[in-house]
């Protein structure tokens, strides 16, 4: 007997038998989920994105945007919004595949890239997210140095070293979470959530007292005096806009458990741009209450709790970080590096390995700040200005990934893959898709050049939305000559 693909209803499931399960493309992992194991409605997508939005690189991103990009604060929070809607577009159509057809982002890939040259943007996607778990772990590291130092002076006298062995303990709780499965990380967002929400409400209305909302708000521009608004705007947008691009691609590791369509285009609408607004607010907010509450500004969450001359609630806040910092990092930081990694040689990683390979990853590339914290080097580089600075990198790399899936699923395949061949390493899609390839190739180039010809520095300022329409258009031209070639050739053949 053959493998085939089963249509239930809008879904597609895959009867992998003998002759597939022996391809090098094929692991258990890898394969379209059941449908039985779709079980995700509305309120889990959306608490998955509530307890991915809360964490603390989001509460900062008004204070990026207001520092780096120059822009007010209220120009910052609007910024923050519609970077968020905008993202719903590539987010929701790149989920669409991985609902239908209950298969994965690497999987997805092998559709526009080739079975082999997936592993491209699989791999730029999936260290892109490890250097993301490492800052994320050093966060939360820090929240467990001061959750015990609030309990041991002895600890607390640790210093640097006590914020490492932090780093290790909350690696070891992610890591048991993820191992675990995709229910650990549902039953952990659906946990976190409403939890989360009504501590960072309790937040915003405990700050209410502390400071004026109409004088935060009020906070002018620190962009030069007559520079115009949409330059500095644009870049910041940009810069928004590759906070989440990374999960506008693989958002099919999650979306392959959805119900239907429906739950997860609505709960991706209600659990992203207000969650990013409301949470981004509240930074801003807390950050300039700092003054009055310790006497200085700062704009660390977990640093100004750590300030308050209270144990008990030092702890409570320190538990609720740490909570909020794993619910963000499993789901947004480990599960894509693990397919991402299994997708090289299905065969040799399994899920398992994938999420030790993803942790290791997330040491090596945060090595330089642990190596600082133990004193052993010395470093005025910041993890703030570190994920500060890549955002607009690596939102260049990952746009033309995300029009190259779009372009392909709707307009080149109208919808329609062929779920056994993508797991079959001589079926109808080729090792390496030379019209994907060249599209991304193509984006990525000009963003080089563009750091030495000052003509072309728009391209790189602006780089998710100049290599999103740039891929998505060259693929669009090849795909198609491509695809009307084929045909030809089907003709042909057939009148033969």
């Amino acid at each position: 007997m053959t493998s085939k693909a089963i249509k239930q209803g809008e879904f597609y499931e895959l009867d992998a038998k003998d002759d597939l399960k022996s391809s090098p493309a094929y692991s258990d992992d890898l394969a379209p989920t059941k449908i039985k194991e779709r079980t995700w409605g509305i309120f889990n997508i959306a608490a998955l994105w509530v307890g991915m939005a809360i964490c603390v690189p989001s509460y900062t991103l008004g204070g990026v945007l207001t520092a780096y990009f120059g822009l007010s604060v209220t120009e910052a929070l609007v910024t923050i919004l519609v970077a968020n809607i905008i993202l719903l577009v590539p987010l929701t159509l790149n989920a669409y595949p991985g609902t239908k057809f209950g298969i994965p982002f690497p999987v997805v890939l092998r559709s526009s890239f080739g079975i082999v040259g997936s592993n491209i943007p699989c791999l730029i996607r999936g260290l892109v997210a490890c250097g993301w778990f490492g800052i994320q772990t050093m966060f939360g590291g820090l929240a467990i140095h001061l959750l015990f130092s609030a309990f041991s002076d002895s600890w607390a006298s640790l210093g640097g070293v006590g914020e490492v062995i932090g780093f290790f303990i909350f690696w070891a709780l992610q890591m048991y979470v993820v191992i675990r499965g995709a229910e650990s990380i549902k039953w952990l967002e659906t946990l976190a959530a409403p939890l989360l929400l009504v501590v960072s409400l309790g937040l915003m209305f405990w700050a209410s007292g502390k400071v004026s909302f109409i004088e935060v708000l009020a906070t002018p521009a620190t962009r030069p005096e007559g520079a115009s608004f949409w330059g500095y705007f644009f870049g910041g947008l940009t810069a928004m806009i590759g906070f989440w691009a990374t999960l506008s691609l693989n958002i099919p590791d999650f979306s392959r458990y959805a119900k239907s369509q429906k739950d997860q285009v609505i709960g991706q609408i209600l659990g992203l741009p207000l969650t990013m607004f409301f949470f981004a607010a509240l930074g801003v907010v807390l950050t300039a209450a700092s003054t009055t509450l310790v006497g200085e500004t700062i704009s660390d969450p977990i640093s100004l709790i750590g300030k308050i001359d209270s144990p008990f609630w030092v702890a409570i806040a320190m538990v609720l970080i740490i909570i909020a910092t794993i619910s963000t990092n499993t789901a947004a930081n480990i599960v894509s590096p693990t397919n991402d990694f299994q997708n090289i040689a299905p065969k040799l990683i399994n899920h398992t390995r994938g999420v030790l390979m993803t942790g290791a990853v997330g040491i090596v590339l945060m090595g330089w700040e642990l190596l600082k914290k133990m004193g052993w080097i010395v470093s005025d580089v910041s993890v703030e200005s570190m994920y500060t600075n890549w955002l607009l990198g690596y939102s260049s790399l990952l746009g033309p990934i995300a029009g190259i899936m779009i372009v392909d699923y709707f307009l080149i395949k109208k919808q329609n893959l062929d779920l056994v061949a993508l797991y079959s390493s001589n079926g109808d899609y080729p090792a390496f898709n030379a019209a994907g390839l060249t599209a991304f190739a193509v984006p990525v180039a000009i963003t080089i050049a563009s750091f030495g010809v000052d003509a072309l520095s728009w391209f790189y300022d602006y780089g998710w939305f100049t290599g999103a329409f740039t891929g998505a258009f060259v693929y669009f031209l090849m795909a198609s000559k491509q695809s009307a070639a084929n045909k030809q050739q089907t003709v042909s053949s057939s009148a033969a």
